[in-house]
């Protein structure tokens, strides 16, 4: 049963490489498109393509820089700080479609998958997460709170889609099958995602924490924001904590 199961994952995982390369074309291609259909309304500006692209690409490379933990995953150098930047400037749907292109990203720069579904969870849904730090710029809190709370809250959530994934991987019995078996895929994969997650959260916590207290950084922030605001006069500007 182990020998077909890594066949199909080996299949499925090659067929998904292929797929996740040409979702990038088309994610990209979609984003062009929206970009000229709306060039009078400046939804998307090349601004804000170019600061997306610059965020994904420090993101990637963050990604190399990592430390594999011993139950498995791997604790990376702040790599979601980048795109939760991105989220928080310019808000949710942006923020979406970068962790989207992100997750992609990290999926053919290491393929491996069991079923689709856990190619979902993982890479699809558990990175789009970050869209969900756009929702924090409309908080009226100050940026030290929306930045913390928000990277934390992105990471609960992306804690969620993984567990979700990793009980249905190891339901398979295809991997440590005694461990499920005495403990069940639940515990074990809250202790697999917990392992790596817990550690690379707190790193990009403290990371966004420290750059919240950074007047300077703050102010490049509203100044990219003000600019794309000027086509969109609903987007609020980013508040400045009071100290």
């Amino acid at each position: 049963m182990l020998n077909s199961l890594l066949d199909v994952s080996e299949k499925a995982t090659l067929i998904t490489t292929y797929i996740s390369y040409g979702a990038i074309a088309l994610l990209l291609g979609i984003i062009i498109t929206i970009t000229l259909i709306n060039l009078k309304k400046k939804i998307y500006d090349t601004k804000t393509i170019a600061f997306g692209a610059i965020c994904i690409a420090m993101g990637f490379v963050l990604s190399f820089v990592k430390v594999s933990m011993p139950l498995g995953g791997s604790v990376t150098l702040a790599s979601f700080v980048p795109i939760l930047i991105y989220a928080y400037t310019f808000g949710i749907g942006q923020g979406l479609i970068a962790g989207l292109i992100f997750g992609l990203l990290n999926f053919v720069s290491s393929p491996w998958i069991l079923t689709p579904m856990t190619f979902v969870l993982d890479y699809i849904l558990a990175f789009s997460m970050i869209g969900l730090m756009g929702a924090f710029k409309y908080v009226k809190k100050g940026n030290t709170f929306c930045f913390t709370i928000g990277s934390a809250t992105v990471y609960l959530a992306r804690f969620i889609m993984h567990l979700l994934s990793g009980i249905i991987y190891f339901n398979q019995d295809a991997i440590y099958s005694s461990v499920t078996t005495e403990f069940g895929a639940f515990v074990y994969s809250s202790l697999y995602n917990l392992s790596y997650l817990v550690p690379d959260a707190i790193i990009a916590v403290l990371v966004m924490f420290a750059l919240s207290k950074s007047k300077a950084f703050i102010k490049l922030l509203n100044d990219v924001a003000n600019k794309q605001r000027k086509t969109v006069e609903s987007e609020p500007t980013i508040p400045q904590d009071n100290q």
